[in-house]
């Protein structure tokens, strides 16, 4: 890549345009990318000196907010043209991103078709399918002959964003099967095409949410799947390059969300500093809100503190083995979610598993805790001449604390899906925040229960 760059440097000095292009249409399409990264100031000159459909290539997978830098400087002619050359779905992509009035601009320089094009994509839902679909596709009869198929592809596949598969269709446009190309060029020329349908059909609906597009690519192992309507009509299709962006753009969302912040719409270095701590003041004040639980909790034993200030020695340790099993529960549920293994119906079977897991956890730590305790009395006073009764009250708290904790970080998510939200919101320090809390008062519960007549 430093070779490159001072390759780049040099051409750029000489303003020599000719061996610019030359050498920018020579690098792979990421090598260009990479370039745009490392000189941003010279990105809209790259794009602006690749032929045109190397520009288009290379914009389409460049990050949003470069996408926008580089349009805003690119001359009216490149920038029409780049607009009108750009597969729809990467199209509707920029636009949904981009605001109201660069919009209206940029949808003046579309051809009529392509601005059709745009409109109607852009009426769907926001998170729908029907943003990602593309409408270039090969559609044939069922009545046709394969010699008729591939005399259509090469007529009008150059436009198609993919020929992987081909779409069977009826005269009013109801799709009714898929076939992929291979069965078409392995088969004899008069082959009908209603002898290759096998009748195993998986489309998606254009109301569709895209995260449940991207499980139904998931379990079928298809490059592109059809789009339909209600009535069945066939609509455009989705290919999977879509859908790796999509789901890249969910897992990066789930992550921030789960680490305690809100999503970040940008790159984390080109984000705004005060859009950033926006982002992450709103959870910051609700946890801290709720972490003052803990000091009116501690409040309510204050008593039982006072007479038995051994207990306040293992406050940090009850607290942080709910939490950090709280938020290992949340984590792996959230994530069999995101990956189609768990759903709200399997609660039980979650719940049940939990208990299992939570009490096996609760008895490895609360023996752990119970033997350092016996270990460190047996050469000090620390914990006085009832440290049996102490290791025990520890003991115990600690089962019921990694118990509750695993079971609140489990079901959280699933409640949370069952209420409409995302799961992702139950992020780890939410749970944390609340087995905190909860966990001292499993704690002190215990230690009255154990120490009542004795050291209380």
């Amino acid at each position: 890549m430093e070779e490159m760059v001072e390759q780049i440097e040099l051409l750029l000095e000489k303003q020599d345009d000719t061996q610019l292009q030359e050498y920018l249409n020579n690098l792979n399409i990421s090598d260009v990318e990479e370039l745009i990264g490392e000189l941003p100031e010279h990105g809209p000159k790259f794009i602006e000196t690749l032929s045109l459909n190397r520009a288009v290539n290379v914009f389409r997978i460049l990050e949003f907010p470069v996408q926008e830098r580089i349009i805003k400087k690119l001359s009216g002619q490149k920038l029409e043209d780049l607009i009108n050359e750009l597969p729809p779905d990467d199209r509707t992509a920029l636009f949904s991103e981009l605001h109201g009035d660069a919009v209206q601009k940029l949808i003046q320089k579309l051809s009529r078709e392509n601005r059709d094009e745009a409109l109607k994509l852009l009426g769907y839902e926001e998170e729908s399918v029907g943003r990602l679909m593309t409408p270039d596709y090969i559609a044939v009869k069922r009545t046709w002959d394969v010699s008729r198929v591939l005399s259509h592809i090469r007529r009008y596949g150059k436009n198609s964003e993919t020929i992987d598969v081909i779409y069977v269709i009826d005269e009013h446009g109801v799709l009714l099967d898929d076939i992929r190309i291979r069965e078409i060029l392995l088969v004899k020329p008069e082959t009908k095409v209603s002898e290759l349908m096998d009748g195993r059909l998986i489309a998606l609906s254009a109301a569709d949410p895209q995260e449940e597009a991207i499980n139904v690519f998931r379990m079928n192992n298809r490059t592109a799947l059809p789009v339909v309507d209600s009535g069945n009509v066939l609509l455009g299709i989705v290919t999977v390059d879509d859908i790796l962006w999509i789901a890249n753009e969910e897992y990066t969302e789930d992550i921030q969300k789960i680490g305690g912040t809100e999503a970040l719409d940008e790159p984390y270095l080109d984000i705004n500093l005060f859009k950033l701590v926006k982002k992450r003041v709103g959870w910051l004040i609700i946890l801290f809100l709720g972490e003052m639980l803990t000091a009116t909790a501690m409040g309510y034993f204050g008593d039982e503190i006072s007479k038995v200030v051994v207990l306040a020695y293992f406050i940090p340790l009850i607290i942080s083995s709910g939490g950090n099993s709280g938020s290992q529960a949340s984590t792996l549920i959230i994530q069999a979610m995101a990956l189609g293994e768990v759903t709200v119906t399997d609660w039980w079977r979650v719940m049940r598993r939990e208990i299992l897991s939570g009490l096996m956890l609760g008895v490895c730590l609360g023996l752990i805790g119970f033997l350092r305790i016996a270990a460190w009395s047996m050469f000090s006073n620390i914990y006085g001449p009832h440290w049996m009764l102490v290791g025990f009250t520890v003991g115990a708290s600690l089962i019921g604390i990694v118990l509750w904790g695993s079971l609140s970080g489990s079901m959280l998510p699933l409640l949370l899906k069952k209420l409409g939200a995302d799961p992702a919101t139950s992020s780890a320090p939410f749970v944390a925040t609340l087995v905190d809390v909860t966990g001292l008062i499993i704690y002190f519960t215990i230690a009255v229960l154990f120490m009542r007549g004795i050291l209380l």
